[in-house]
């Protein structure tokens, strides 16, 4: 099977179209030039001399030019504006499981189309990521090669062998990538990119590069650069690139922000997988002392430590709680217990790797390293527990997933690779304990009447090793050992065990292969992950370290089917956490780590949040709020004290917004409903989902097989085709009235600034005495791209279309001022008229009796919530309702206390609407009942506003096309009602 990548993502366009906008205005062009030197590898006493035309990236625009294109960027994203372009680096922000990789690189695509760029060095921190991004240039070049009229491009792995493909990269005219990791350029004293070589005609590798003006892409920044030390950050300085591209989930040193989609947001758009925790918590094991060193670090000048102890409350209960202890603190004082007697703390030592403390218990000491216990329950005993439930997590996905075409992977993270496998002395491999306890558990569940026809194709006595493997770095002699790339040794290990990963990646999804579960060290924490790891099962204790996101990392991508496409929704995609930590406790540190890594702060509104909700115009044209109207709103919140002065939300807001009495300030109506969704979104924290709280929600018999419901189903039940209608003459004639309408396109300009430049003693200072005087140039030799072909392309419309559209405009004259800044503001404004028009004709038409959503589908199709997420019903088709918002809550409330709703259900998510703009699912089914004995039948989507404009512009589309469908299903007296609304008694007074 081949993975399908799909070039239309709006989050994945806006991050490339953030970096590529930075240069609007560049035109297309290249340097090319030749290096001449004394070849070192000359015959004696000859004099050779080798000529090298390198060619490489031109940039064309002034600082200023760029600093005004970042603006616009930072404010069409709702980021800080940056007040000067103090460097070159620019950070892209993208939660993992988002797609980063594929962003990056076809940006690099993008770049070359719009600008001509050619040369990209690819920065990457390990030698997981390297292999990562090597295989994902290997699995979309075809993607890529059809998205970009199959330009030639090459790429490959930096080797310190083969020195010759960096001659290649500096020479060729194709784009050309290189992948390098970090170890590679920051040892300048070691590494063969710094000494001359014959491969590349007596020139160092990087000087060639250098020469090149590469674009770099760093990748994990906070990783290349080196910390503290800055080894890396200086190797990038160090390389004459003409912009450094910074791509992370959690950046460490942010420069300019052009893009940002966080962890919030990603899990808030559905755009990752759901998680929840099922949580392996001990209780009423307080039999035996109990030790768990949690860290150790120095304090006021002592060494001490933060370990876990079972403590005696006033109220006679034990508790497990954490506690700072210091040498010589006697244990049985500080926990209240007997049981404690003649327990001390001894020795403490800290330092990464080398912590530990010294027990000195009744009959010796013990040394306790961080994670370690003493006196709890068999940590075998959990162990098992922990491997039984994945393993049962797994089958119950399976079962309910295979009928899709999605393979079910689970991946388990081990404390040592021997637990898993080790050699005997004549190097043979045997099972460790968790492969043998795997095997056990396996075979168990296998009999289970739930899962026989699942596990029917093995022989579980002599196919059970090919269900589970192993991936571990890998030794010469083909052992498997622990992961480190401290030393070129280990990353020659690390290579040959990620050179397997990477190139089972599409095999492990497909469902003829029988490998379902994985076992990892370290060798998967970065740089890996498969979009059908569906459960995650940590046999190490992670409540000591901090990688909870790194972990789940690895399993947050949304699955694939059997044909590579990807499968959205939660209802499919929820990741599995199988963990030694309560639920709650899991995720207040996940949280913690998140507000670490990102600098994200939960529960604070920054005077930016609101800048990119949308907002209309007058004329009907949709644009960012921006960052003036933000600031405004932000201050109204804080002198009406719904935020603290730094932006902390107070209890205030919070009881108004879950009371709905919150009032948006005059001048912000028409945005409410993205005001209250990002309030909402700042007031509770991401949502982690408890895995013991999961229900199968049941049809409610008496309502699905009643007479009024069956009256209602019959009205909506019937499926439509669509076509859409649209005079040719009118789109043209909107598209030429918009071109003709559209902002000016401005001549190529260059600025001039004054300055008084005073030499002292201090050095030189330059004072600007003058502002900037702007200057039009007139190119005369400027290249003129094929406009037709190049709006063909954007547009999708006939060259004949385009050409009418274009000359009637009158604007064919800033086509010759500035083509790049034209061709972008045609196919823009083009664009916008054309998806008005399609939907503005689309008319739909009942298929015929036989083409229906068949009511048996309420029993047959499997509706799974939580707890939290879900209350009981009694007029509904189902026994509880699922809801997504409060206002959908309320909805359900409210449509159980008026005594003139008689039946109703929350459609599911397999009733859908096609549009031309991807399916549609409304919300509600009613029936009313009112006073006059009169029966009405609705379909209402639920909205926190019922303006329109207010909506995302595909969102009102699709409710337009909604409310066109069900037009379309009318006949006679059966008759359904579409509706748009906030509330029951909004819905009441449609029909008063």
């Amino acid at each position: 099977m081949k993975l399908r990548f799909e070039p239309d993502l709006d989050f994945q366009v806006e991050a490339v179209d953030a970096v590529c906008d930075l240069f609007r205005g560049q035109e297309v062009c290249r340097t090319d030039f030749t290096i001449i030197r004394d070849s070192i590898f000359s015959p004696a006493g000859s004099k050779h001399a080798e000529a090298i035309s390198v060619l490489g990236n031109q940039l064309t625009l002034s600082d200023d030019q760029i600093h005004r294109n970042l603006n616009e960027v930072q404010v069409r994203n709702g980021l800080q504006s940056s007040d000067s372009l103090d460097s070159g680096d620019f950070s892209i922000e993208m939660e993992t499981g988002t797609g980063k990789t594929y962003v990056y690189l076809r940006t690099i695509f993008e770049l070359n189309k719009r600008y001509g760029f050619t040369k990209f060095v690819v920065v990457v921190p390990s030698v997981a990521i390297k292999e990562g991004v090597y295989k994902m240039l290997q699995m979309t070049s075809t993607h890529f090669r059809t998205l970009y009229a199959n330009a030639p491009f090459e790429y490959f792995l930096y080797d310190s062998a083969k020195l010759g493909q960096v001659r290649n990269f500096a020479t060729s005219q194709h784009v050309q990538i290189m992948i390098v990791t970090v170890g590679a350029i920051n040892k300048k004293d070691v590494n063969n990119l710094y000494k001359t070589s014959e491969k590349t005609g007596g020139e160092r590798p990087i000087d060639l590069i250098m020469s090149t003006h590469p674009i770099l892409v760093v990748d994990e920044p906070q990783s290349v650069d080196g910390g503290l030390a800055g080894r890396g950050k200086e190797a990038l300085k160090a390389m004459n690139s003409l912009c450094t591209l910074r791509y992370s989930a959690t950046h460490f040193d942010e420069y300019h922000k052009v893009y940002c989609l966080d962890a919030i947001e990603a899990h808030e758009r559905k755009l990752v997988k759901q998680i929840e925790v099922a949580s392996a918590t001990v209780e009423a094991a307080h039999n035996q002392p109990y030790v768990r060193l949690i860290s150790t670090s120095r304090q006021g000048g002592r060494i001490c430590a933060k370990v876990e102890l079972d403590i005696e409350t006033p109220g006679g209960k034990v508790r497990r709680v954490e506690r700072t202890v210091f040498t010589g603190d006697d244990l049985q004082q500080v926990t209240h217990r007997n049981l404690y007697s003649n327990c001390r703390v001894g020795e403490m030592r800290v330092g990464k790797g080398q912590a530990f403390v010294e027990l000195e218990v009744p009959g010796g000491e013990l040394f306790l390293q961080v994670g370690e216990t003493w006196g709890d329950v068999d940590d075998s005993q959990i162990q098992r527990q922990m491997i039984r439930q994945t393993i049962r997590e797994h089958l119950d996905k399976e079962q309910r997933l295979h009928s899709l075409g999605i393979k079910v992977l689970s991946l388990f993270f081990v404390d040592a690779v021997k637990h898993y496998r080790s050699y005997d002395h004549a190097g043979n491999a045997t099972k460790g304990k968790y492969a043998r306890t795997f095997e056990e558990e396996y075979r168990r569940l296998s009999k289970h009447p739930n899962y026989r026809s699942l596990v029917k194709k093995l022989d579980i006595e002599t196919d059970i090793e090919r269900v589970h493997d192993g991936y571990f770095s890998i030794d010469k002699q083909g052992g498997w050992i622990d992961t480190a790339e401290n030393n070129q040794i280990n990353r020659d290990n690390a290579e040959r065990a990620y050179n397997l990963i990477m190139k089972d990646k599409e095999r492990l999804l497909n469902l003829d292969e029988p490998l379902r579960f994985i076992f990892s060290h370290s060798a998967l924490r970065e740089g890996w992950d498969n979009p059908n790891v569906f459960q995650i099962c940590s046999l190490r204790d992670i409540r000591s370290e901090r990688e909870r996101r790194q972990t789940i990392g690895r399993g947050l991508r949304l699955c694939v089917n059997q044909e590579g496409d990807r499968v959205r929704g939660f209802e499919v995609n929820t990741l599995t956490i199988i963990a030694r930590e309560g639920y709650e406790e899991f995720a207040e540190n996940l949280q913690r780590e998140i507000e670490s890594d990102t600098g994200i702060r939960f529960g604070v509104i920054e005077p930016n949040q609101f800048a990119r909700i949308p907002e209309v115009s007058d004329s009907g044209e949709v644009h960012a709020l921006g960052l003036r109207k933000s600031r405004l709103l932000f201050e109204f919140l804080q002198t009406s004290g719904y935020i603290a002065e730094d932006g902390r939300i107070q209890d205030s807001l919070r009881r108004e917004i879950k009371d709905g009495s919150f009032v948006i300030p005059d001048g912000f109506v028409a945005q409410s409903n993205g005001i209250f969704s990002m309030l909402r979104k700042h007031i509770g924290r991401m949502e982690v989902k408890d895995a013991l709280e999961r229900r199968t929600i049941r049809p409610r018999t008496t309502v699905l097989d009643g007479d009024e419901f069956k009256a209602l189903w019959n009205r909506i039940k019937y499926k439509t085709t669509y076509r859409v209608n649209f005079d040719n003459k009118d789109l043209l004639t909107k598209c030429i009235s918009a071109l003709r309408q559209a902002p000016s396109i401005p001549k190529t300009r260059l600025s001039w600034r004054r300055a008084d430049i005073a030499i002292g003693q201090s050095g030189v200072e330059a004072t600007e005495i003058s502002g900037s005087a702007v200057v039009a140039l007139e190119e005369t030799r400027i290249g003129l791209p094929d406009l037709l072909s190049e709006l063909q392309d954007r547009t999708q419309l006939t060259r004949r279309s385009i050409y009418q559209i274009i000359t009637k405009s009158k604007r064919l004259q800033d086509f010759s001022k500035n083509p790049q800044k034209f061709i972008e503001l045609a196919a823009e404004t083009i664009n916008n008229c054309k998806s008005q028009v399609i939907v503005d004709g689309v008319k739909y038409r009942r298929i015929g009796d036989a083409s229906y959503f068949a009511q048996e589908l309420f029993r047959q199709e499997e509706l799974v919530g939580y707890l939290k997420n879900m209350i009981a019903v009694e007029k509904s088709v189902y026994e509880r309702v699922i809801y997504d918002s409060l206002t959908e809550r309320s909805f359900a409330d409210e449509l159980e206390k008026n005594r003139d709703i008689k039946v109703y259900a929350k459609l599911p998510n397999w009733f859908t609407v096609p549009t031309p703009l991807g399916n549609y699912s409304p919300d509600w089914a009613i029936l009313i009942d009112d006073d006059a004995n009169e029966r009405l039948y609705f379909v209402v989507e639920t909205k926190g506003s019922r303006q329109t404009h207010s909506h995302r512009p595909v969102e009102s589309a699709k409710i337009k096309c909604g409310k066109a469908h069900f037009e379309a299903l009318k006949d006679g007296n059966q008759s359904i009602r579409y509706q748009v609304a906030s509330s029951v008694n909004e819905l009441l007074a449609e029909i008063k």
